[in-house]
């Protein structure tokens, strides 16, 4: 599975920014789609993730009620709409493909993954 992510920029708190992830190749081997990000100096977390059937998400607590995972399986596209940014959320996002049930929450877990796109929130 190839992914494209796109969509970050240069927005201030409060704003919104809406990512897009474009998978192809062996799209019918996808389980599950996840975004992460990854702030200059720490570690890659996880930020939202969504089941490809089924459409079961999860959120990571910092971004619960201000991102919204979605997914569109006909255009092989999954979404993160970010809401109530705030300068925390400035990071490289990452999209990530699981092709095999189980856990979605780590890094490990993802067997894909497309380039980051930067997202910047000035305060």
């Amino acid at each position: 599975v190839q992914l494209q992510a796109s969509g970050g920029g240069v927005v201030q708190a409060g704003g919104s920014l809406k990512l897009s992830c474009a998978a192809s190749g062996r799209t019918s081997n996808i389980y599950t789609m996840g975004w992460f990000r990854q702030a200059p100096g720490k570690d890659r977390e996880i930020v939202a993730a969504i089941k490809w059937s089924g459409g079961i998400t999860y959120y990571a607590d910092s971004v619960k009620g201000r991102f919204t995972i979605s997914r569109d399986n006909a255009k092989n596209t999954v979404y993160l709409q970010m809401n109530s940014l705030k300068p925390e959320d400035t990071a490289v996002y990452y999209c990530a493909a699981r092709s095999s049930p189980g856990s979605y929450i780590w890094e490990e877990d993802f067997d894909s993954w497309g380039q980051g796109t930067l997202v910047t929130v000035s305060s």
